[in-house]
Order: structure tokens, then sequence, then C-alpha cells
């Protein structure tokens, strides 16, 4: 990343050095082209300097606070220490992020899909913790939920879930969720005390806009039905839930939580477009590459993206091997420190990626 940086730098400072020229001056295309280059790398660069100065005064902290003797001193140093190191962590998230390419899907609102995996009532009930627990981080960084779909049980577990989260940097956070969550705990349905396992799937989906994909509607077989809920004063009595099938690609959707058969339809259909859009993404990446994971598995225990283990109050990511010891701080929408480190992680492996690509593509010229 600082090898990148610097020759950012670098360049930036040949543009501030040519534009001085009277002679570029006088050339108005290649005098665009250069303010319009300036204008892009300028910010990246004044942020990059901004990161070195204040790597500058964290080292001379450090140095005093390793120096110093004094007891007041020494806690007054260690204060400077933690919020510099603070700015140094934030800034350099920021520039990993500018020297990146932006996601497509930024901005956009999240599909997210949770169910019941393997463990019958279990599973049930973890997809509902779940559930949960994306509904409180939603509400800590004040974005909106809308439940779309939901199949409850008996016991208060759902079997499924489907809701839309909008909000300022949600595609940003939710992106790395999908996968297999795995619990290890004591279920309440077990009466020996042993611990079982279970697992439940989650699916994060950008919502396209209508203009993203087109339907059909002679495509569409679309069926009404009374609205299942958990009985008692929940059932409804009119043909307000609505399933929508896609019949070139057998894609079924079915929404039923919202009063009305026309909120119902909206609902199925923004549901609809985002499972036609991923569709077509993984179309395009299989012709790219021949081997390539379902995003969210089979849900088997086996397959695991993070296991939350009730007995030793841990949380671990798989993908990146972090360990946290706070689970029920977790599991109460306390996510952030989990992303910011898959955010940090997927961020090192595209630069290392991308910088592979032009190391490559430099070789390739050379060679001609």
């Amino acid at each position: 990343m600082f090898e990148r940086l610097d020759q950012l730098e670098a360049e930036l400072e040949q543009i501030e050095s040519a534009l001085s020229d009277s002679q570029i001056a006088s050339d108005k295309e290649r005098l665009q082209t250069l303010l319009k280059r300036y204008g892009e790398i300028h910010p990246v660069v004044e942020k990059y300097r901004s990161y070195k100065k204040l790597q500058r005064q964290l080292n001379e902290a450090k140095e005093l606070l390793s120096s110093e003797e004094d007891e007041e001193l020494r806690r007054l140093a260690q204060e400077e220490v933690e919020q510099i190191s603070a700015q140094v962590e934030r800034l350099e998230m920021e520039l990993l992020e500018e020297l990146l390419p932006k996601d497509l899907n930024e901005g956009k609102t999240v599909i997210m899909e949770i169910r019941a995996g393997a463990g019958g009532e279990e599973a049930a009930l973890f997809a509902a913790d779940l559930f949960r627990m994306y509904v409180r981080y939603a509400e800590r960084k004040g974005w909106k939920v809308e439940v779309f779909h939901s199949h409850p049980t008996e016991l208060g577990g759902f079997k499924e879930v489907i809701l839309a989260i909008s909000g300022k940097d949600v595609w940003r956070s939710l992106k790395y969720e999908s996968g297999v969550h795995r619990v290890q705990r004591i279920p309440i349905t077990e009466s020996s005390g042993r611990i079982h396992t279970s697992t439940a799937t989650v699916a994060i989906l950008p919502e396209p806009e209508e203009i993203d994909v087109q339907i059909n509607e002679d495509d569409l077989e679309i069926e009404t039905m009374l609205s299942s809920g958990p009985g008692g004063q929940h059932m409804q009595k009119n043909e307000t839930a609505v399933r929508i099938r896609h019949k070139p690609t057998g894609i079924v959707v079915v929404c039923q939580d919202q009063r009305s058969q026309y909120q119902n339809k909206v609902r199925a259909m923004r549901i609809l477009r985002a499972k036609l859009i991923e569709m077509m993404r993984r179309e395009q990446e299989q012709k790219i590459t021949q081997v390539r994971k379902a995003q969210i598995g089979t849900g088997d225990r086996s397959e695991k993206t993070r296991t939350y283990n009730f007995p030793q109050n841990r949380v671990t990511d798989h993908r990146i091997g972090l360990t946290v010891y706070n689970l029920n701080e977790v599991l109460d929408g306390e996510l952030d420190e989990i992303i910011s480190a898959m955010r940090r992680h997927e961020m090192h492996q595209l630069l290392a990626a991308d910088s592979h690509i032009q190391g490559e593509h430099l070789r390739l010229k050379e060679g001609e």
C-alpha cells in the first residue's frame, strides 16, 4: 500500500511542476488531462501526508513513553499514544479504500435472508437470535429495517426470515455476513444438558434498481393465499400473502408479513429482482472461473463462516481466524470489531491482487 502511495505522491509533485510550466498552460488538452488527474490523486496524497505526520507524532509519543519515569507524564504520554493510534488506524483504513476500485453495490439497500440449517428447532431459535442481532446492529447504526417475509416456529424461532436494511454504508458493512453461522450451546429442548451444534445460513443480496433488471409480466406466475402465522390472534382470514414464481428461472418468492396483498406483492418483486441479479452475477462468475463456491453453502455443520460458542463466551470468524470473547455483546448487535477486521482483511487481499496484476502487466510490456 505504501509503495503505491509513494508513487502517487511523486506523481502529484510531477503534475504540480508541469502545471507551473508556461508551455503546458498553452496546451489546453494536456492541461485538462493534468488537472483531471490532479483532482483525482490530490485528496489521496493529502490524506497520506496527514497519515505520515501522525505516524511521526506517534513514534515520538512512544519514545517519550519508553524513556519517561515520571508517572503523571507517562500517563499523559500513554493517552496520547492511544489517541494518535486510533487516528492512524482510521486513516490507514481510509487510504486502503481510496486505493481500491469502488464497489458497484456501494450505497445499495441490502436484502438479507436468514434460514435455519442443521439442528431442527434449535437451528430455528438460532436463526431468530441472528435476526435480533442484525436488527440491533441496524438500530445502533440508525438504519431502516423492513421485514418482508417470516416463517416463525411455535417456540419463537424462524425457519426463515427475509428483511431489507437500508442506510449509510449498509452494503459495505453487511456484505461479509453471508455464509453458514454455527452455534454451540445446550438447547432449551435438551434435557440431558449436552452441548449441541446447530447452524443457520445468512445470504446478503444487494437490492437492484428496477432498471437493473427487466422482468416480463408474462414470465410471472402470481398466487394469493392466506397468511400463515404462529396461530391464535395472528391468523388472518384474508388472502393477503403473495407467492410469485419466475417461470424462466424457477425462482419462487413468498411475502406475507404485510396487511395488504399489494404491499406483499411489491416486496416480493423487490426480493425477486435481487435474486435475479444475484443469479446473473453467479453465471458471469462461472464463465470466468470453473470453480466457485455458493454463497451460503449447504448449511451443514461441517461448513462454517462463524461460530458462536456459548460455554466459552466465544465468537470466532473462521475466514480470518479472529476470535473475540464477548458473545453476549455480539448477539446484542456489537459487530463493529468483527466487521472492521473483515474489511481490513478484504482490502489488503484486493490491494495485493491488484498490485500483482499491475506487476504482471508491467512485465508483459517490458517483454514486448
